[in-house]
């Protein structure tokens, strides 16, 4: 699908179809309105017959509109006026794309971007649109031997934006076609089931990404992780005949010598358990333990296509967790990369076996700031459901921007706390510490694990266990939080650019 501005007049638009919005009850939108003018009032009538009232998740399409450039006349519910926000925004145009791509359109221009959204400019609009509308027509079919329909039978989409928000319009274009790419990378790899995507996959896919974007690439297999004592990786993935990687990925846009951005992604292809095994219903969604690695691998996509002026470095440690003859029992003791020792009484805390050495090892990187992504806890799903994603870090201003990022994409994130009176739960009467702190906040016990190896950095912890996949009829991967995570890079990047142009200036 292909994205572009327009400006403009509705009813002058040479489309397939227009899109224009109607508000609940029966209030036509200023755009709908100059169509109605257009046609002498046709759009009244249609609206008088009831068969369209503006509420939200109604449409209706109008063929033949007199006075009207484009073929078709498409009509989508709004809302209440004083209830349209980001929600309803973005609501409305999935709707509208949903509809002209049911109705077999190939070309469609989008006028809902004019709308006003509360404190929301043009280029948020229309970031948000083109973010929306990829995912509104992503499919994942790449293991059906009878492919579905195409994944869109609309090729291209233009949104219509103020003749003088043109050039910021475009912009925002670009930005939301990269973050959509990266979100469609991370859901393609975390969709694709766990015997085709296994660790060594992965770290194919970070070549073939590293090819495409010009990154540094670095892939440490088992001997380069014992020689490094990465042994609590080591330790999960000793139970799988699958061989653990550890996959570097380096995105050099910023200036030399300065501080990379790290993120590190947990990449559980399967998640079994291990001997602690997980209930057989929905394990399945095991081979969604990877998100975190998709998702790190998705956000560099993003922030190379749009030309970030950032140094950034992804590490993601990737391996299976399966019980076997060779695998870690309840109980077992290893030293971690950072010479710390851990009491695994569950085998089932794997993700943060693998990515406490992985954070280890940000450490020769002279991070700015260090970002972990992990589908870590089911006790963030009890806490924050599939609405936003838990965030902790030793570093309020990094936890900070990672909350107004998550507010500026849509990709909520939501503050729990990391005080050290939660380290008490972690004492092991064997070891420096257990790998699981007991029923109560396992959330945040969690994170104070990964806390104990993050002391030289500033460092932030996202939880994504319940915002990275939808189970149920519409199981599949979200892309989350690729968004949160570039808007994330692009705040920085904004102010990377910033002392630049001063200099110029002078």
């Amino acid at each position: 699908m292909e994205f572009s501005i327009k400006s403009g007049t509705p009813e002058t638009q040479r489309t397939a179809t227009v899109v224009v919005g109607v508000f609940e009850p029966r209030n036509l939108t200023s755009a709908a309105a100059a169509i109605d003018k257009a046609a002498k009032g046709h759009l009244s009538k249609v609206l008088k017959s009831g068969d369209i009232d503006g509420k939200v998740g109604t449409s209706l399409l109008l063929h033949g509109v007199p006075g009207v450039a484009a073929e078709r006349v498409l009509l989508v519910g709004l809302g209440k006026e004083s209830d349209f926000g980001d929600k309803a925004f973005r609501n409305a145009i999935a709707k509208a794309i949903a509809s002209v791509n049911e109705i077999g359109g190939s070309d469609a221009t989008i006028m809902l971007t004019e709308l006003a959204v509360s404190k929301r400019n043009a280029m948020w609009r229309v970031r948000q649109a083109v973010m929306v509308a990829a995912d509104t027509v992503y499919r994942f079919d790449q293991l059906k031997s009878k492919k579905e329909s195409p994944r869109s039978a609309l090729k291209n989409v233009a949104f219509v934006v103020a003749a003088g928000e043109v050039t910021g319009a475009k912009s925002a274009l670009a930005e939301g076609h990269a973050i959509a790419a990266g979100q469609h990378l991370m859901k393609d790899l975390a969709n694709l089931s766990a015997n085709y995507c296994t660790p060594s996959y992965l770290a194919d896919q970070a070549k073939v990404l590293a090819r495409e974007h010009k990154l540094g690439v670095d892939i440490l297999d088992r001997s380069d992780m014992k020689k490094l004592g990465m042994n609590t990786l080591l330790a999960v993935a000793q139970g799988s005949a699958e061989p653990p990687k550890l996959v570097v990925l380096k995105y050099n846009g910023g200036t030399k010598g300065a501080k990379p951005i790290v993120l590190v992604g947990k990449g559980v292809t399967f998640d079994t358990g291990g001997i602690s095994l997980k209930p057989a219903p929905e394990m399945d969604e095991m081979k969604y333990d990877m998100s975190g690695a998709a998702s790190v691998f998705g956000t560099i996509k993003a922030a190379a296509m749009m030309k970030l002026p950032l140094n950034i470095v992804g590490i993601t440690p990737i391996t299976e967790n399966m019980p076997g003859g060779k695998a870690i029992k309840p109980g077992d003791v290893v030293t971690s990369m950072s010479g710390q020792t851990v009491e695994i009484l569950n085998t089932d805390a794997e993700g943060r076996l693998i990515l406490c050495d992985a954070l280890t090892y940000a450490e020769r990187f002279n991070p700015d700031c260090v970002v972990d992504i992990a589908t870590l806890t089911g006790a963030c799903v009890v806490a924050l459901g599939s609405v936003a994603c838990g965030v902790m870090g030793n570093d309020d201003a990094l936890t900070n921007e990672l909350l107004a990022s998550g507010q500026e994409s849509g990709d909520r994130a939501w503050q729990l706390p990391l005080w050290d009176d939660y380290q008490e739960q972690l004492k092991s009467n064997f070891a420096d510490m257990a790998n699981i702190g007991g029923r109560m906040a396992g959330t945040i016990t969690a994170a104070c694990f990964l806390a104990r190896y993050t002391k030289k950095y500033q460092w932030a912890h996202l939880d994504v266990a319940g915002t990275a996949w939808r189970g149920g009829d519409k199981k599949g991967s979200t892309g989350r939080p690729v968004p949160l995570l570039t808007h994330f890079l692009m705040q920085r990047a904004s102010k990377a650019k910033a002392p630049a142009k001063a200099t110029r200036k002078k």
